[in-house]
């Protein structure tokens, strides 16, 4: 109680809340796309970027919340690397981390009291993550000059864990009703709710209106609760 001071609490107390508000804003959209680190976790990540940068800040003024805010900085990416996983030739959650990472900025921000900076960030976090989309969307969906590069397609769907075996014949099935042959079809458990089944197709030429339709159809179906496909490349 010797060290109690109302001014500093309240100040604790403000950079906190606007920090949990702000991460969840981010959080709710990595949910709601079914990400390995959603709501709860960047919310978390944002809270004690605030906390520690406070209780540097309150240590040694603006030297400690620099410092801390540097082994924050550093920190996070322990926790980031933990989203990562490698399929093959592929790295996902590279998303995922980035967006641990600019929660754990916010909650710096929030911290040493920057509440404008912070609602900022968290706007570009969210147009990143939500407005370019379209964007990523249709450059993955260009048409590959097949002269100069050998594609890979990958239709993707995600769904509950126990719904594994019926989704792969119905992934299959509406592939090949659309004269796509599967060659493959690999199963990733995302999380304990959410599988991913990726379904690799043979070799053809592809029409991406018609991948398009396969994937609207698909999500039409009560056991998919995300359906996309993409094309990579190897030069």
């Amino acid at each position: 109680m010797l060290h109690f001071d109302p001014g500093r609490l309240l100040d604790l107390t403000v950079s906190v809340l606007v920090a949990f508000l702000l991460a969840m804003a981010i959080g709710a959209e990595r949910q709601y796309r079914q990400r390995s680190a959603g709501l709860r976790t960047n919310v978390l990540v944002a809270i004690g970027a605030a906390a520690f940068v406070s209780i540097g800040s309150r240590l040694n003024g603006d030297a400690g919340a620099s410092q801390l805010a540097a082994y924050v900085v550093s920190g996070i990416g322990f926790l980031g690397a933990g989203v990562i996983m490698k399929d093959g030739g592929r790295v996902w959650g590279l998303n995922t981390a980035a967006t641990l990472w600019c929660s754990a900025a916010v909650g710096v921000l929030a911290g040493i009291g920057w509440m404008a900076e912070a609602v900022i960030v968290t706007l570009a976090v969210l147009a990143g993550n939500t407005l370019l989309r379209p964007l990523v969307n249709a450059i993955n969906r260009a048409p590959i000059d097949e002269r100069t590069a050998e594609a890979t397609y990958e239709m993707r769907v995600m769904t509950a864990p126990e719904h594994v075996g019926a989704l792969r014949e119905l992934l299959t099935d509406a592939l090949e009703n659309a004269s796509y042959p599967v060659r493959d079809v690999d199963v990733v458990e995302r999380s304990d709710e959410v599988s991913e089944l990726a379904a690799t197709l043979v070799s053809t030429a592809v029409d991406p209106a018609e991948l398009d339709a396969v994937a609207t159809a698909l999500e039409r179906s009560p056991l998919v609760t995300h359906a996309s496909w993409s094309a990579s490349t190897d030069e």
